[in-house]
C-alpha cells in the first residue's frame, strides 16, 4: 500500500493502515524515519484493540524507541497483544 493511500486510511480511523503507517515512520519506508510518528499511529491502532500494533507498541517501549523506555508499558502492551492471540 503506498504511503498516500495508507495515510488517508489512517486518518480515517482504520486500525490496519495506522498500524502499517506506525512501521512506514519507523522503518522510513517513503517517509523520513520518525520514532515519535511510528509511535503515535502504533497508540491510534492500538486503543482501537488492534494486537498487532499493541505488539508493535509494547516494543517501543521496551527499547525505548519514539517514548521513554518503560518496561511495565512494554509488557501491558504485548499482554494485550497475546490475549488476543498475536505472540509474534
Amino acid at each position: 500500500m503506498s504511503v498516500k493511500y495508507c495515510r488517508l486510511s489512517a486518518d480515517q480511523g482504520y486500525s490496519p493502515a495506522q498500524a502499517t503507517l506506525g512501521l512506514y515512520y519507523e522503518m522510513g519506508k517513503g517517509v523520513a524515519e520518525d520514532f515519535k510518528e511510528a509511535v503515535k499511529y502504533f497508540q491510534l491502532a492500538a486503543v482501537q484493540g488492534y494486537a498487532r500494533a499493541q505488539y508493535l507498541l509494547g516494543g517501543c517501549y521496551e527499547d525505548g524507541r519514539g517514548v521513554e523506555r518503560d518496561l511495565n508499558e512494554a509488557v501491558k502492551y504485548y499482554k494485550l497483544a497475546a490475549d488476543q492471540g498475536d505472540v509474534s
